[in-house]
């Protein structure tokens, strides 16, 4: 990347409704309980996740009824569309800009479908030029976090002086399924909760880190690892029991490979800031990445307030690292659909 590329801006956001553990467990049990055999054997997923709450943009109350594609999305599309703007307006207000400033926009989302994308529908109340270039991308799942920031950068070393905003969104929730009562189903309404974060990405200028290097590996034969189903009703998750061992045994080596691609090793990385898919995962990557046991808590503690919302969650966990300090170099890790690993890593500004 010939061009230096900083972040310069970034927002947080997540819907009002707050909701607990504890209710969600509960409210499982009275759904499920009947429905699924052996369920008392899979509730402690609720206690053990190390979740204690989550944010989402439907009160609890909208899940004990069924809901079709029409209600899932037209929710979606609300839902999204607050949250890009409360989001985006963080990200740029803290780069110094105004939305008009803003050359190209990034907006990534695997949870929901709309045509036109939600930049667009947003553009106006946002105050975006009517030039902007927009690029919505779709399918990244939990890696999209840290896909979607590489290919912010990409955008932005291509054009010295360009600013391009990046949004990632989702909604986890509202692929719940009443009409489900599957292992994974519980396991999903365990762990995922909806948000929204945005960076503001600018090709010189400085700003508060700059982009060393992206890279991406996809694993030849995991389609059946991660990912949705499209049925009838709304989509339906797919979630290998296999995640942890597979990270555990395969994903070292592969972000060892990314970063040897560009004269790193692991001791170069002062921070890993890695996505929290859950803790289990956490505890695997610690071990795939030769971390101390412990290393991660940032990530555990954005999973305990928050839950996996996909791709946003790894720049929730930028955040706190912001806030506390970046060190010299640290390296963003995310995991996807594909199956995926995706890697970015950052240099503290001067």
């Amino acid at each position: 990347m010939n061009t230096i590329v900083y972040l310069s801006g970034l927002g947080l956001a997540v819907p009002d409704n707050v909701i607990r553990q504890a209710d969600a467990a509960a409210l499982a049990e009275t759904l499920f309980s009947d429905r699924i055999k052996g369920f008392r054997h899979l509730a402690p997923i609720f206690s053990n996740s190390g979740i204690r709450e989550r944010h989402m943009t439907q009160p609890l109350s909208w899940f004990v009824e069924p809901h079709g594609w029409a209600e899932r999305m037209q929710a979606y599309v609300e839902g999204a569309s607050r949250l890009f703007v409360d989001a985006a307006t963080r990200a740029i207000r803290q780069a110094g800009l105004e939305a008009e400033d803003i050359d190209s926009v990034v907006t990534v989302s695997s949870t929901g479908f709309s045509v036109p994308s939600i930049e667009a529908r947003v553009a106006s109340e946002m105050g975006f030029r009517p030039d902007i270039e927009r690029v919505p991308v779709f399918g990244l799942g939990c890696a999209g976090g840290v896909s979607g920031f590489s290919i912010a950068s990409r955008l932005a070393a291509g054009r010295p002086g360009a600013r391009v905003l990046l949004v990632a969104i989702e909604l986890c929730s509202l692929a719940f399924r009443l009409d489900e009562p599957t292992n994974v189903n519980v396991v999903a309404s365990a762990l995922f909760g909806d948000g929204a974060a945005a960076c503001v990405l600018t090709a010189g200028g400085g700003g508060m880190a700059s982009v060393e290097f992206t890279g991406e590996h996809l694993f030849p034969d995991t389609l059946d690892i991660m990912g949705w189903r499209v049925d009838d009703p709304g989509l339906g998750i797919v979630l290998a029991q296999s995640l942890p061992h597979f990270v555990s045994s395969r994903i070292g080596p592969v972000i060892a490979e990314m970063l040897s691609h560009n004269g790193l090793g692991a001791a170069d990385i002062d921070r890993f800031i890695c996505h929290p898919g859950g803790a289990k995962v956490l505890d695997a990557l610690e071990g795939a990445l030769s971390l101390g046991q412990g290393t991660l808590n940032d990530e555990r503690q954005v999973l305990a307030e928050y839950g996996n919302m996909s791709s946003p969650t790894v720049l929730f966990v930028l955040d706190r690292a912001i806030r506390a300090g970046l060190p010299e170099r640290s390296a963003m890790i995310a995991m996807g659909p594909g199956f995926s690993a995706s890697c970015v890593t950052l240099k503290r500004a001067a």
